[in-house]
């Protein structure tokens, strides 16, 4: 086979593997205010924060780079957008979505909710029950993390591993897969970030081991690495105080006894103490390693290899609470493809990065010249007014010696007998 028709084939084939990839939803917010027509916001509360669409102060692409934003500081948002419900049993599920907090978030979520079908989107709020709660949340300096929550057996569990963030304003790519064989893997920008399974990194299960509650350490066994050396003896002269009358100290010579009391020369560190003596250390004839607990098969253990099936997938929803506004949410994407997951990653976000990062960049360099600028007038004005004072205060002295000799002068020509 020559090369070409090697060629033709591998397109083929990757034509037909994309062709048996299912997009379950897909937004990218391409026509306009039609959105709305497919979002639905929660009624839950009355103040919930509006969500406006836009691109941003700087982006990629004007119309590509398109989202939802949040418009209202120290706000809760609540929106959701319902698809076709499926089941992700026996193949995988990938959830992914851009963020970007043009903002410069100080404390806000960025994250999605996935939900059963059966929620009412009008009244979705904190505590409504999702499968699914992935993305970055920030906080202050101690919260940067990637959030991971599986719904399993109606209880939330969260990742036991730290994922972090990105917590820059440029626009990022979160990608969350989940397998069938109960493995996941967690990526930002297209690049692999964590991984594992789930049974390991998350507390679904009881343990399968537990120590032997009918075990005991026995009661010679001595687990001491070291011991005292029961022939070392403390020297003779080992004892010293800590501290001692400074030796060079004289009572001032206007001290009264009688007003202030006898006196003492004030304390200072003794150079001869040497602490607290101990005896020197020697390994333990009896030493018999540090002693494990036994363990057992944990009896309330019990397999389960549907951990990562849900029955019924039908919203995605936005539920989360923001300090500063100003996130922009877009590229939705629910597949059971990693290879298409990743090729639309790479068709919006991958496109359109770069563009958005020089124009951030030229923002930036524009904004530190016209600071500059100001800066540098600022001086220069601070410069004048030293200039002036300087000029004003030689104005005086030029006056004051000019009155001075004006004196002198006067006093020189008054007659001899009015002197």
């Amino acid at each position: 086979m020559g090369k070409m028709q090697v060629l033709a084939v591998l397109a083929v084939t990757l034509a037909v593997c994309r062709v048996h990839a299912t997009v379950y939803f897909r937004e990218e917010f391409t026509d306009g205010d039609a959105w709305k027509s497919r979002w639905v916001t929660s009624k839950y509360k009355s103040d919930y924060g509006e969500w406006k669409l836009t691109a941003g102060n700087f982006y990629g692409d004007a119309e590509k780079d398109k989202g939802l934003q949040t418009s209202q500081d120290a706000r809760f948002y609540a929106t959701s957008a319902r698809f076709d419900p499926f089941s992700n049993e026996g193949k995988s599920l990938v959830i992914q979505f851009t963020v970007k907090h043009e903002q410069k978030i100080d404390c806000g979520g960025g994250y999605v909710k996935v939900f059963p079908s059966e929620l009412d989107q009008t009244n979705m709020h904190g505590e409504s029950s999702y499968y699914i709660m992935f993305g970055p949340d920030i906080c202050g300096y101690s919260t940067k993390k990637v959030h991971v929550i599986f719904n399993y057996k109606g209880k939330n569990h969260l990742i036991k591993k730290e994922i972090k963030c990105k917590d820059d304003e440029l626009t990022h790519l979160y990608t969350l897969i989940l397998n069938s064989d109960q493995t996941y893997e967690v990526k930002i920008d297209n690049e692999k970030v964590e991984s594992g399974s789930l049974e390991d990194d998350w507390d679904f299960l009881p343990p399968k081991k537990i120590k032997d509650p009918e075990a005991k350490k026995p009661e010679d066994w001595d687990d001491r690495a070291k011991i005292d050396d029961a022939t070392d003896t403390k020297p003779e002269d080992w004892d010293k105080p800590e501290n001692i009358p400074d030796p060079d100290a004289k009572k001032p010579e206007d001290w009264d006894e009688d007003m202030d009391g006898e006196w003492e020369p004030p304390m200072i560190p003794n150079p001869e103490y040497k602490g607290e003596w101990k005896p020197k250390q020697i390994d333990n004839p009896n030493y018999k390693g540090q002693w494990v607990h036994p363990e057992i098969d944990n009896p309330e253990y019990s397999a389960d290899s549907t951990i990562y099936k849900f029955d019924s997938i039908g919203v995605l929803g936005l539920d989360l609470w923001q300090v500063k506004s100003g996130t922009i949410f877009d590229n939705f994407l629910i597949t059971d493809d990693v290879k298409e997951a990743e090729d639309v990653g790479k068709e919006t976000w991958g496109v359109t990065k770069e563009p958005e990062r020089k124009m951030k960049q030229e923002q930036d360099d524009l904004k530190r010249k016209e600071e500059e600028e100001k800066n540098k007038e600022q001086d220069t004005g601070d410069e004048d007014e030293d200039l002036d004072e300087e000029e004003e205060e030689e104005e005086e002295e030029e006056d004051a010696k000019e009155d001075t000799e004006e004196a002198q002068t006067l006093e020189e020509d008054k007659p001899k007998d009015e002197l």
